[in-house]
């Protein structure tokens, strides 16, 4: 079954499913058959298990709503907005959590957050579908229906892009062709910009350098353009949050891509790991950060002599040079720690002569 871009095929049929909403109601039930709780469900997910698991309950309750809702494709990032506000009738109340699916646990926290200044009695979760191996832990689950693995999962009130939310079963994104996603380090001068034309031509990646994207984004006047501009004029950084919605756009506009080379991004470590929480949602990753590697004064003579041709003001004074080298160090350093816990940082030298560099790059990538 094809939704928009992905293929998905099938996992849980209608019966596993009822049979897990019937498990979790009964449990509950059995806690608080003497008490008439208040069930809130999560919209728009749980819809389908909210009202099935209302069927097989069987005592007196009640049942409200919330809608939390994130900036698209960026909900593991924690940026929660909630649409739906908790009912008020709650106070002294045994409040019951129904969730259709727990991972990371980030919209846990906002609703565990939501009813954190209420006087509820008791507040518990139950989820149908809980992925253990990426949960954070943070929160005791009191009921789960199912436990699965860290698959993107549609159907049964889930969705891919709004489509699937229908599906009387659950189905799973089907494995993909290999990806290769890079992140491309380098000083000013070593030469990534004409690596990464070669890379994204020998590969079929797509080069997203968040420099062009600010611009294109700022020159076309998009809605993340005059975001990003309104942060600019203030004389603000513009937050991580701004960037990582114009690398979604980017990745969502090149589905053929056999992949894709980061170049300017992330530059913090926070940055790295909402990257890397972005990228989870589309069920990709980082596959290798390479570092390409020149001594520092083999560079200012580079720099020195683009500066010639360029007309750059800061490719022409060797102070300011040293300065950009200087805040390169104080920001890669965090982030090939973070790179090297996770085995992914690669050094390559990057003197020589184009291709031979071109071909270091190739037998990193293609020991991947």
């Amino acid at each position: 079954m094809k939704l928009h871009d992905k293929t998905f095929v099938p996992y849980l049929s209608e019966a596993e499913i009822l049979a897990a909403v019937k498990k979790v109601a009964h449990a509950v039930a059995e806690d608080y058959k003497n008490q008439v709780p208040i069930f809130v469900g999560v919209l728009n997910g749980a819809f389908m298990f909210v009202a099935d698991f209302l069927k097989a309950y069987p005592h007196p309750c009640e049942l409200s709503f919330v809608k939390l809702s994130s900036y698209q494709g960026l909900t593991s990032t924690g940026i929660v907005e909630t649409l739906l506000d908790p009912p008020d009738n709650i106070d002294g109340r045994s409040v019951i959590i129904l969730e259709d699916i727990i991972d990371s646990g980030r919209t846990l926290q906002e609703l565990v957050h939501l009813f954190s200044d209420t006087n509820v009695k008791e507040f518990k979760i139950a989820s149908l579908f809980y992925k253990s191996e990426v949960y954070n832990g943070e929160y005791t689950i009191d009921y789960v229906g199912i436990e699965i693995p860290d698959k993107f999962i549609v159907g049964y009130g889930l969705d891919y892009k709004e489509l699937g939310r229908n599906l009387r079963e659950v189905y799973q994104l089907e494995n993909q062709r290999h990806m290769i996603n890079l992140v491309l380090f380098g000083k000013p001068g070593a030469g990534k910009g004409t690596q990464a034309e070669f890379l994204k031509e020998k590969y079929n990646l797509k080069h997203i350098s968040t420099g062009d994207l600010f611009r294109y984004n700022m020159k076309n006047d998009t809605e993340l353009g005059k975001l990003a501009k309104s942060y600019i004029d203030r004389g603000d950084l513009v937050p991580d949050e701004v960037t990582i919605r114009m690398l979604q756009d980017d990745v969502e506009k090149n589905p053929d891509a056999s992949g894709f080379i980061f170049d300017g991004f992330p530059r913090t470590t926070a940055q790295a790991e909402a990257l890397d929480a972005f990228l989870k949602t589309k069920d990709m990753k980082i596959n290798a950060t390479i570092a390409l590697e020149a001594k520092d004064e083999v560079l200012i003579q580079r720099l020195l002599e683009r500066g010639k041709v360029s007309g750059r003001s800061d490719d022409q004074d060797e102070d300011k040079i040293r300065n950009r080298f200087e805040e390169y160090n104080q920001k890669t350093a965090p982030l090939k720690d973070y790179y090297e816990k996770q085995g992914k940082f690669h050094s390559v030298n990057g003197i020589g002569a184009i291709d031979e560099i071109t071909q270091r790059l190739a037998k990193v990538i293609e020991e991947l």
